[in-house]
């Protein structure tokens, strides 16, 4: 299954972090005077993404910010593991002044690489404080009540975003345009669709249609994901929440995924499932939907955006994809759209190494004021956005064209500063999204007239309108807990997503006559390992949550 907290930029091979700190003016490294801008370079490693190393300062938003502050970050990206990158620095006792661990970051906790945030957060950081001050119980470490790193993402309200941006089962659009725009809501509804167009067209450009594929490789592991959600449940990693009684529980062995994986048998059999979805790396997955060939797919926007972002550039609106809130029984409320979260297990922190922790945390407090959440998130009015006679954001095509152009995106700064930074979520107080991603008026100034077709064939605005709005989950994300190496609950997890990986594959190729004795062969399996101390860990979570919520 796929773990959000896993999400994003894949890791790419080691680059050799070479000091843990350099300055424009050495003399100005240990000012931390109240107005202090002379110029000062601090050095800032991120573990979690790839990417061109550089200085702030040769950003548009980065210069704009050091104008304000005096300070500039020289930026350097993972390449390589992550939790080898990790561990030489932890042995050398070297760290750069800000540090992004990704994964490794309770390593670094346990070692004492950072340091105690807590009085500077209170003494020198007003609008760090004003922006995550729902958060700062949940901030703390649960050992110790410190502040070691700052996560990202402190939602500010409830912002959906106009275009489904998480998990949906997607399917190409000339499927919906020939059977005259169905509205699709069931399992069985979705794949009749698939089976019935594939059988009409068997080839796409040439090449063999691919009904519905999915994608099992690595941790990158969705096709149990998919009768989670078809179940009405939202993505907490290893369990399913009931929204009523907030109990957390297993479910790879429900009568639900039991139901699911044997209608992919099914399709298996008749042809429509692609089985090469069990060995297809993640590449290949990719490079199957940017084709064009593949009629549907179960997974996660940002996981195939490369893949759609293609297609999109390539102009043929009929091979492009759809997402939809496909559930079991049209009864079943969707809970594909994930409620404001805060994921505490990821962050930046000031290290041990910092030369100067105040003037660090100044530069990190302005930049969580809100006309700079403006400035990295929006960017320059006139340039990147605009305001309409109601204050609302928008941006114009030619806006739209240059955000979308990476090189543009390198040079400003938006790569930069996009994510791995204090930053919020949600809306600011006069309204606007927090970004453009989630204002209407930018997804909608972008639509291409198939889309619009598309919109005005299901009366609807934007795409998301066809999904259910998000409950009340003050727990989300139940993955993001912290499971101890080694303990009782880390080893079952681990054990349990191996048997599934291994059964999953043998349920769906099986012949159909073989798929009841599989089932009850793998049920045996999984029911003997021993799942309560994973549990009981994932109930406390949720509880403990839930009290945290009703707390604020």
């Amino acid at each position: 299954m796929i773990n959000k907290k896993y999400l994003a930029v894949p890791l790419m091979a080691a680059m050799l972090f070479t000091a843990a700190g350099c300055t424009k003016d050495q003399s100005a490294s240990t000012s931390s005077s109240k107005n202090d801008k002379s110029p000062v370079t601090y050095t800032y490693f991120n573990a979690g993404a790839a990417g061109k190393d550089l200085n702030t300062d040769e950003t548009t938003i980065g210069k704009e910010l050091e104008k304000q502050t005096g300070v500039n970050f020289k930026v350097e990206h993972i390449v390589g593991d992550v939790n080898t990158k990790i561990g030489t620095m932890i042995a050398s006792g070297k760290y750069p002044d800000l540090l992004v661990p990704d994964q490794g970051i309770d390593k670094v906790v346990q070692a004492g690489g950072f340091i105690d945030l807590t009085d500077l957060i209170n003494k020198h950081a007003p609008n760090l404080k004003k922006l995550y001050g729902p958060y700062l119980n949940q901030m703390k470490d649960p050992k110790d009540g410190k502040i070691y790193f700052i996560p990202f993402g402190a939602s500010q309200g409830y912002a959906p975003y106009p275009d489904i941006q998480q998990s949906a089962f997607w399917i190409r659009r000339d499927v919906l345009k020939e059977a005259g725009y169905p509205k699709v809501k069931t399992v069985d509804e979705y794949f009749k669709l698939i089976e019935d167009f594939q059988k009409k067209h068997p080839q796409t450009n040439g090449a063999p249609t691919i009904g519905y594929t999915s994608l099992n490789y690595d941790w990158r592991f969705t096709v149990g994901d998919g009768a989670r959600h078809a179940a009405g449940y939202g993505n907490d990693g290893g369990v399913i929440v009931d929204t009523k009684t907030q109990k957390a529980s297993v479910f790879a062995n429900k009568d639900w995924m039991k139901n699911y994986l044997e209608k992919l048998n099914d399709l298996n059999a008749k042809g429509v499932f692609d089985k090469e979805s069990f060995v297809s790396n993640y590449d290949e997955y990719l490079a199957k939907i940017a084709s064009g060939r593949v009629l549907g797919f179960f997974d996660y926007q940002w996981e195939v955006s490369q893949s759609l972002n293609s297609l999109a550039k390539a102009g043929n609106d009929d091979l492009r994809y759809m997402a939809l809130p496909i559930t079991f029984d049209s009864s079943i409320r969707d809970a594909y759209v994930d409620p404001p979260a805060f994921v505490n297990n990821r962050g930046i922190g000031i290290t041990v190494s910092a030369k100067d922790p105040v003037r660090i945390i100044k530069y990190l407090d302005a930049l969580c004021k809100e006309e700079n959440q403006k400035l990295v998130m929006w960017g320059i009015k006139g340039q990147t956005y605009e305001v309409n006679d109601k204050g609302r954001f928008y941006r114009t095509p030619e806006e739209i064209a240059k955000t979308q152009d990476q090189k543009f995106n390198d040079e400003f700064g938006f790569t930069t500063f996009d994510w791995y930074w204090p930053v919020g979520d949600g809306l600011y107080s006069d309204g606007n999204a927090w970004g453009p991603a989630k204002q209407p008026e930018v997804a909608q100034a972008s639509y291409t007239e198939g889309d619009k077709k598309l919109l005005s064939a299901y009366g609807i605005k934007v795409f998301s309108d066809l999904f259910a709005k998000p409950e009340n989950r003050p727990w989300y994300p139940a993955w993001s807990a912290q499971l101890e190496q080694g303990s009782p609950a880390q080893i079952y997890d681990q054990r349990s997503q191996d048997l599934q990986k291994k059964y999953f594959a043998k349920l769906v190729l099986a012949k159909p006559s073989q798929y009841n004795s599989l089932w009850s062969e793998f049920e045996k399996q999984y029911n003997a390992l021993d799942s309560k101390p994973y549990e009981k860990i994932m109930n406390k979570v949720v509880q403990d949550r839930v009290k945290l919520a009703e707390q604020k």
